[in-house]
């Protein structure tokens, strides 16, 4: 390869800490954009295990920021996202997604009430259609992405007293609630929230002071960078979806199994019903089923069944596929994501990999216990 870069190689955006990761051995790869820290020089199990057990820190600064306002912003946002905005509590976040005309998901989100302001995160690689689909649709409201601020996750059991220590306010902070706090002089937009099923924060801190902030945290013992490989396995314990794998424009919430997350309000019957986009269908959907969902497996044996493989019945009928899967270090063992058709979720269920029919067994989603604070 020598020092000549590709097209794609000049192309790619670097987060404000890209050289804190490049610093600490990391190896780069290419992600939604970006040049990403897949590993450090622990390795991903002992990433992911390090995270379970202590506190780990993700850079997750290729996400998409957004400041929406304006008189009318949460009834707005409520016509293209099919859960409760303007119940929402001030100083609370909430999952939602946005929703096509036939029920799919055009990208899955969470967002904050701030009071006469809604903070938004998005995923990286929608975030370039999300913003103008919302200047769009939000007709009288401001969309304001925010370029110049870094995103950082501190997930674990030990996330909690690393925090407390720095900046005390956190310490008391219960699962979605957010706030605003001061360090070093700059301001932090902080919620009780991540992506790993562990306790934690993702803290928002202008682009000049990340590597500073990022380095006060790694200074503390029970604190170590954790790359993309360990995310997605601790995400795959706990269950949650990748967007772009197992969900996608195709899939509607119902199918998905996140029909915890379209509140009773916005449901047939609820005060503010339907009036979303693609709500036809999937009101429909809550009332007569869907032909195929979403569900969780743990895999016989130690061969990990990846993105792609088929669910097969014994006699090898297809009935499904695998949207996410990987060895789970937490359980030692493999576990699946996929979708299967709704008429088998109670039969016999194998993975056709490489002409082998390997068992399934039906196991409930998450499959890590969850360990968030609720106070």
């Amino acid at each position: 390869m020598g020092n000549k870069l590709t097209n794609s190689e000049v192309a790619m955006k670097q987060t404000p800490l890209y050289q804190a990761h490049v610093d600490a051995g990391a190896r780069m790869v290419e992600f939604a954009g970006y040049e990403m820290p897949v590993q450090y020089p622990m390795g991903v199990k002992k990433e992911h295990l390090w995270v379970r057990e202590n506190a780990g820190l993700f850079d997750v600064s290729h996400m998409g920021q957004v400041i929406l306002s304006g008189e009318n912003v949460k009834a707005e946002l409520e016509s293209i996202l099919p859960v409760d905005v303007q119940g929402l509590a001030e100083n609370t976040q909430r999952y939602g997604f946005f929703t096509n005309a036939n029920g799919g998901i055009q990208d899955d989100l969470m967002f904050a009430n701030w009071g006469d302001r809604i903070f938004m995160v998005v995923n990286a690689a929608c975030k370039d259609q999300d913003i103008p689909y919302m200047q769009t649709k939000l007709a009288t409201s401001k969309v304001e992405p925010i370029t110049d601020r870094a995103l950082l996750a501190l997930q674990g059991p030990k996330a909690r007293e690393v925090a407390g220590r720095m900046l005390p306010a956190l310490a008391t902070m219960t699962f979605m609630q957010t706030a605003v706090v001061e360090w070093n002089g700059c301001e932090l937009w902080v919620s009780c929230s991540g992506y790993t099923g562990e306790d934690g924060y993702e803290i928002s801190v202008p682009a000049d002071q990340a590597e500073a902030f990022a380095a006060s945290l790694l200074a503390q013992e029970e604190v170590e960078w954790i790359g993309l490989g360990a995310r997605d396995s601790l995400r795959l314990e706990a269950g949650l979806c990748l967007y772009g794998h197992d969900l996608d424009e195709t899939t509607s919430p119902v199918e998905g199994s996140l029909t915890w997350a379209i509140q009773k309000v916005r449901r047939q019957g609820g005060e503010r019903e339907g009036g979303f986009v693609g709500a036809d269908v999937i009101l429909g959907q809550f009332a007569e089923g869907v032909s195929r969902k979403r569900v969780g497996f743990v895999v016989d044996g130690k061969a990990p069944v990846r993105e792609g493989v088929e669910i097969v019945t014994a006699d090898g009928e297809v009935v499904g596929n695998v949207t996410s899967g990987g060895f789970a270090p937490s359980l030692e063992r493999p576990i699946v994501m996929g979708y299967v058709q709704s008429a088998y979720l109670d039969t016999a269920l194998f993975a056709s990999l490489r002409g082998k029919l390997i068992p399934l067994e039906s196991a409930k989603l998450p499959f890590v216990p969850a360990r968030f604070y609720r106070g």
